[in-house]
């Protein structure tokens, strides 16, 4: 069996580091093997996660087979080598089958309502009452999570029109109720203020984007100790996204009031302890690949680089049930020619990608 040498430092969590590794086959071990035949040096991670990603959806819905490889062939050299897809409309199962694929953890279907998502992006429910049972549906097709589309603009408002829960607070506790049940955790979009105290009483294990948290639920959601992913790429639209909405002013310049304090609000979440996960949102109108542009931004709002990482790499991994770099684990990394921690900008500059043990990139 073929060993590597990894040269080490290998950065195994927040406070444990190994002097050096090796890789047999396509598994990590620290006991020196007999004979070595290859050698990498350099800072070694564990495989970066893109915890809000949409292999197999473009601009217009879903995309072919072809497209969505290339969009996962970009985050794999990217360093991303586990994904968590946060609704695709597309069935991506036989990315499983692709050894030079990162790993993929499902979360089916975006459930949303007629007209209060973007076109052919979710599963469009006619009543609120479906929804239990749809997530039931959409966990037993995805992989331990299901994604739903808390809040959107209500059109039918006219000028008035801006960002409104799709659900009533009893149907979301039973649908969260039905998914954990089915072994299930629930994601949730969510923009706006008004939709985040149902979510968290239902008992949401994740929020994506949370824009809209006030001071009072971001003492909720740290008190609750639900994760949030920030996706700043796509909060850094929000401007753009309000100059198209001329027909709609309140719901306009709510989301160039996010868009204004977007920074700041990141500040708050972390400072509360709040635990923040890197997801691009790739997919739609964001290319994939783009896991240190997220990270740039979480930087440029104030983290330090150490949680950057750490959110990255081993501490989404952990809470995701993914392995880190621990004695016989998947050989998932990424090497670096300078310790990530200290100048999280080198993640935009792996020096290897290393997947199921092969090198990649």
């Amino acid at each position: 069996m073929r060993a590597v040498h990894l040269r080490g430092p290998v950065v195994l969590d927040d406070d444990r580091v190994a002097p050096e590794a090796w890789l047999l086959g396509d598994r990590i071990t620290f006991h020196r093997p007999s004979s070595v035949d290859a050698t990498l040096d350099g800072w070694v991670l564990p495989g970066l996660v893109d915890v809000h990603c949409h292999v197999g959806l473009g601009a217009q819905g879903e995309v072919d087979r072809s497209t969505a490889e290339q969009q996962a062939l970009a985050d794999r050299d990217s360093g991303v080598l586990l994904i968590r897809d946060a609704g695709s409309p597309a069935d991506t199962r036989w990315v499983d089958d692709r050894e030079d694929l990162p790993r993929l953890i499902r979360a089916g279907r975006h459930l949303a309502r007629p007209k209060r998502y973007l076109r052919h992006y979710g599963r469009e429910l006619a009543e609120v009452a479906e929804l239990p049972a749809a997530v039931v549906q959409e966990a037993v097709r995805g992989d331990g999570w299901v994604k739903l589309v808390a809040d959107w603009i209500d059109r039918d408002l006219g000028p008035d029109g801006d960002l409104r829960p799709l659900w009533p607070d009893d149907v979301l506790a039973q649908a969260v109720a039905a998914a954990h049940a089915h072994g299930a955790r629930v994601t949730a979009h969510t923009f706006a203020t008004e939709a985040l105290d149902g979510l968290l009483d239902a008992g949401v294990d994740c929020l994506e984007h949370a824009t809209g948290a006030d001071p009072r639920q971001i003492d909720r959601i740290a008190a609750a100790g639900v994760p949030v992913t920030v996706t700043l790429l796509q909060v850094a639209q929000f401007a753009a996204i309000a100059d198209q909405a001329v027909k709609y002013p309140v719901y306009a310049e709510r989301m160039r009031r996010m868009h204004t304090r977007r920074y700041q609000h990141v500040r708050d979440l972390h400072d509360a302890g709040i635990p923040l996960l890197l997801g691009t949102d790739a997919g739609g109108t964001i290319a994939h690949g783009r896991i240190a542009d997220e990270a740039a931004e979480l930087l440029a709002a104030g983290i330090p680089d150490a949680d950057v990482v750490a959110a990255a790499s081993w501490r989404t991994r952990r809470w995701l049930g993914a392995p880190v770099l621990g004695e016989g684990d998947p050989a998932d990394l990424v090497v670096y020619d300078s310790d990530p921690r200290v100048d999280a900008r080198v993640l935009a500059t792996p020096r290897a990608v290393v997947l199921r043990g092969n090198r990649v990139r």
